[in-house]
């Protein structure tokens, strides 16, 4: 049953991964990142991760997802076409997928107790982690003693990544010009700046001062009053 579970989801995910590639909304592309990590999350946790299940779930379908919302807002909403050919890129990767699968039989099988993973350094931890540190849990152990420089690493990577995101994100200026779909359902060009429009307001109000005084030059020289409207006294 859980083969069969996991099966469904792998599926799951290569069609995910398909309409990603097809996408063109950057914002079809965020969501369906999402949920391409929540799978991900899942199938960790049937594998009897639920450490690794729960880093996935909060960093990659949580915090991310928010991070690539708050950036698509700042830009434009779909994917910009591309200026090349794209026989080059899916070429690469034809290649590397090729190389991967002519590869994956020569792996161990799933599991194997016998696997070259598990002669290294793997049967020290399990047999000395609880004398060592004191720690009845093998993967707290290996992570917070045995690997805490990499630990460190990967930590002081992530903070530095969100302080990062964070600054660009507040730091970005936002754009004055109007956008096109606003400019053209008021009538305008789309491509006036508000120095443009400050510069027309100011060339019609010298125009209405110049006439004024044209008006009043013309009435002192001709000794007329002009006229006044038919409400007045």
């Amino acid at each position: 049953m859980i083969a069969l579970i996991t099966m469904t989801l792998l599926t799951l995910l290569a069609a995910i991964t398909v309409a990603i590639i097809v996408q063109r909304s950057m914002f079809g592309v965020v969501i369906l990142a999402g949920v391409y990590s929540f799978l991900m999350a899942t199938v960790m946790l049937l594998l009897d991760a639920p450490d690794v299940a729960m880093t996935e779930a909060s960093v990659g379908a949580g915090v991310s997802t928010v991070l690539l919302l708050s950036a698509l807002h700042l830009c434009k909403p779909r994917e910009m076409a591309p200026v090349g050919s794209v026989a080059i890129p899916l070429m690469v990767s034809l290649i590397i997928g090729a190389a991967l699968i002519y590869g994956t039989p020569g792996l161990s099988k799933f599991g194997a107790e016998n696997a070259a993973i598990h002669q290294h350094v793997a049967p020290y931890y399990l047999e000395n982690s609880l004398r060592d540190m004191g720690v009845k849990n093998v993967v707290t152990t290996v992570l917070a003693s045995y690997r805490a420089f990499d630990t460190l690493g990967e930590v002081t990577v992530v903070f530095a990544a969100g302080i990062g995101v964070m600054m660009l994100l507040r730091g970005a200026p936002r754009d004055p010009t109007p956008r096109e779909d606003e400019t053209d359902s008021d009538g305008g060009s789309g491509d006036e700046t508000d120095a443009d429009l400050a510069e027309r307001e100011d060339d019609a109000a010298a125009g209405t001062t110049a006439t004024t005084a044209a008006a009043d030059t013309s009435t002192s020289s001709t000794g007329t009053t002009p006229p006044q409207s038919s409400g007045s006294p």
